[in-house]
């Protein structure tokens, strides 16, 4: 066996393993003295090693820059912001939602491109192996709805339905045993909406060029009114912490914004949020309990777009975080924060 190159791979990168969580993967063949010096810096794949609670996000694309909707998925580490290339979804889709808690994430997919349509599909994301197996189909086929949950369940707005009407369906995804029921609905048809909240309920921004948000709350199933936005809202994206929702309106006013609400949890209060480095729709987001990734999606120039911004709930302070893989809109991510739910 060749001690020339990492795990005997010629390549003019050396070969690092991905450690030390368990999903990691360290390709090549190695000697036993070439594993032990990477357990000893930390960076050797280890069986029973799970991620800890908010360490990555995992990021639909969606639809590509050539009009094609991907398979792929990025995973974002938010320590460092380091962006790897994450477990292929199941289908090519864009136009989903997501939602998960610290073990899983549930993707709808959404528009898929074979056969052509709206899906009932949806993905399971394990982070603890980077995996991807078949979640419960939605009751019906559905895209551009949106989902939010606690550690328990996660609530998704359907969105449009297969004839492209507005739908005020919910669906009830409860994570242990992987079940689906009806949820309370909406109180008015919801589509290209956004939404996130904390371990006791869920901000649903109904979208449909709408300032309307409905306030669910899981314990009973419990639906109402909450705290409208300043503007109306559609295509855009939240993620948040135990404390706040960051609320991206994307298209407000029948323009491509940069503006962003922050919704109190506490006495359900709307203010105004750091806005993004650039106006955009069509987007996606996920976060742990200090900061929130938003993959900008489609720009107010006209372009797909690769950018994601960082924002930072202490200071609301917005930075460039790092690029995805491609440029594209119309995805979806979910956190191994359990984000709203992490503290």
């Amino acid at each position: 066996m060749s001690r020339t190159y990492q795990g005997s791979i010629i390549s003019k990168t050396p070969i690092t393993p991905a450690g030390p969580y368990q999903c990691g993967a360290a390709s090549g063949v190695w000697t036993i003295d070439q594993m032990v010096g990477w357990q000893k810096a930390g960076l050797w794949p280890t069986a029973g090693n799970a991620i800890p609670v908010g360490t990555f996000g995992i990021f639909a694309l969606g639809l590509a820059s050539n009009g094609s909707s991907t398979t792929t998925r990025n995973k974002y580490t938010f320590s460092g912001c380091v962006n790897a290339s994450a477990t292929a979804a199941t289908a090519a889709s864009y136009a989903g939602s997501a939602a998960g808690n610290s073990t899983v994430g549930i993707f709808a997919l959404g528009y898929i491109a074979s056969p052509c349509g709206p899906s009932t599909t949806r993905d399971k994301y394990t982070y603890i192996n980077c995996s991807v197996s078949s979640g419960t189909a939605a009751t019906c086929a559905s895209y551009r709805g949106a989902a939010t949950g606690n550690s328990t369940v996660g609530i998704f707005a359907l969105g449009y339905n297969a004839s492209s009407t507005p739908l005020t369906t919910r669906n009830k995804y409860t994570y242990s045993g992987c079940v689906v029921s009806s949820a309370s609905a909406s109180t008015t048809a919801s589509i290209n909406g956004a939404a996130t909240g904390n371990s006791t309920f869920g901000i649903f921004a109904i979208g449909f060029s709408s300032i309307t948000r409905n306030k669910y709350t899981y314990s009973g199933d419990i639906n109402v009114s909450a705290t409208s936005s300043f503007a109306t809202s559609s295509l855009g994206t939240a993620t948040g912490n135990c404390a706040v929702g960051i609320f991206a309106l994307g298209t407000s006013c029948g323009v491509i914004s940069p503006t962003r609400n922050k919704y109190t949890y506490s006495g359900c209060v709307n203010a105004s949020g750091t806005a993004a480095s650039t106006g955009s729709r069509c987007q996606s987001a996920a976060g742990n309990s200090t900061v929130g990734i938003f993959a900008l999606g489609f720009l107010c120039t006209g372009v797909y777009s690769s950018t994601r911004n960082k924002y930072t709930y202490s200071g609301d302070t917005n930075a460039i975080g790092t690029s995805a893989t491609a440029a594209a809109r119309g995805g979806a991510a979910a956190s191994n924060g359990t984000t709203g739910v992490n503290v």
